[in-house]
Formats: structure tokens, C-alpha cells, sequence
């Protein structure tokens, strides 16, 4: 006996959904077999493609629109650290490519925005960043402060600049977001040399 959808003898549908190649039984959740991926997916099939590099069923809406990172979808959720690949949880597309689970993104947001594996935004920060800028302006330095230039590396772009140092962020030259990083040195500015 080969397994089926519906039993030889009674003819008992056994699922809504019923996979030839993985022996799936389901309730119908528009299902379909995706064989690049080796499984089964929730679909509609119409409304994903499959990304080759990536090695991942995606939303069409990502067609083209996200970075690509060879097998990212054979690496373990950075948050939980279980598979994403065959997970039942959909997988979220962070803008540096890498993967979380929707559910684990939803709960890094609540902690912060930056992607836990390089640090890049999860998000567009920009209306976050002018609002930064403002509170920047308005937040004057203590004397001791206000002249001190550091170095800083940029997590979103990956620029190194040197910027005067604020406690309340740095602002990267390059694409202006204060996801930065200061490399440890501090200099007087040119004035004070």
C-alpha cells in the first residue's frame, strides 16, 4: 500500500491537502509542494517565487527588492535559533538580507531595530534620525565636550568618518543615520591641535 489521500477501502479523505512527495496531510491552507526547497509551503504558490540564491520560497513583493545571501535560509533564526527553513513561521526579510522569523522580528522591535547578526537597520530610521537631529541641536555638549572629534564607523553603510562627539549619537557622513559605532579614538579638533 502507497500512502494517499483518501483510504482505498472507505474512502475517507484523510486531508484537505495531501502531498505526493512529502506525505503531507492537511487542511487546506493553499499549500504547495515547492521543489527547489525540497517541502511543502503555505501559499497561495501564485503569490511567492523561489529565489535560487537565497534558496527560499519569498513574497513576489520581494521580487528583486532584497539582498541576496547564498543558503540564508539554511541558517538558524539569530533570535531563537531554530530552523528557518522548514519552519511553519513565516521568515521576514531584514534590508541586509539575512533572515528572523516574523514572530522573532516583531519581538526584536520591541528591544531595538538593528539586525542581530551586522548591526545594519532593520527598518527605515529616517524620520527617527531627523527627529535625533533635532534633539542633537537642542541638547548643547558640556564645555569639556564640545570641541572633541572621534571616529566613528557607520553599521549601515559600513563609512568611516569623524564626526564631533555628541552622547546623544553620531551622525554618519555618508547617509546620515546615527546606527554608528565609535572606534575607541578621541582627538581634539583642529582648533585645540
Amino acid at each position: 500500500r502507497q500512502a494517499q489521500q483518501r483510504c482505498e477501502g472507505c474512502h475517507s479523505l484523510f486531508g484537505e491537502y495531501y502531498c505526493g512527495i512529502c506525505h503531507l496531510f492537511d487542511r487546506d491552507k493553499k499549500q504547495y509542494h515547492c521543489a527547489e526547497c525540497g517541502i511543502c509551503r503555505i501559499g497561495p504558490k501564485e503569490d511567492f517565487f523561489h529565489c535560487s540564491k537565497c534558496n527560499l520560497c519569498l513574497s513576489l513583493s520581494l521580487r528583486g527588492k532584497h539582498k541576496c545571501i547564498e543558503n540564508v535560509s539554511r541558517q538558524d533564526c539569530p533570535i531563537c535559533l531554530e530552523d528557518i527553513h522548514t519552519s511553519r513561521v513565516g521568515a521576514h526579510v531584514l534590508p541586509c538580507g539575512h533572515l528572523l522569523h516574523r514572530t522573532c522580528y516583531e519581538d526584536m522591535l520591541k528591544e531595538g531595530y538593528r539586525c542581530p547578526l551586522c548591526m545594519h537597520s532593520a527598518l527605515d530610521m529616517t524620520r527617527y534620525w531627523r527627529q535625533l537631529d533635532d534633539e542633537v541641536a537642542q541638547t548643547p555638549m558640556p564645555t569639556e565636550y564640545q570641541n572633541m572629534m572621534v571616529e566613528i564607523l557607520c553599521n549601515d553603510c559600513n563609512a568611516r568618518s569623524t564626526v564631533q562627539f555628541h552622547l546623544l549619537g553620531m551622525k554618519c557622513k555618508n547617509c546620515e543615520s546615527y546606527n554608528t559605532a565609535q572606534d575607541g579614538r578621541w582627538r581634539l579638533s583642529l582648533e585645540e591641535q
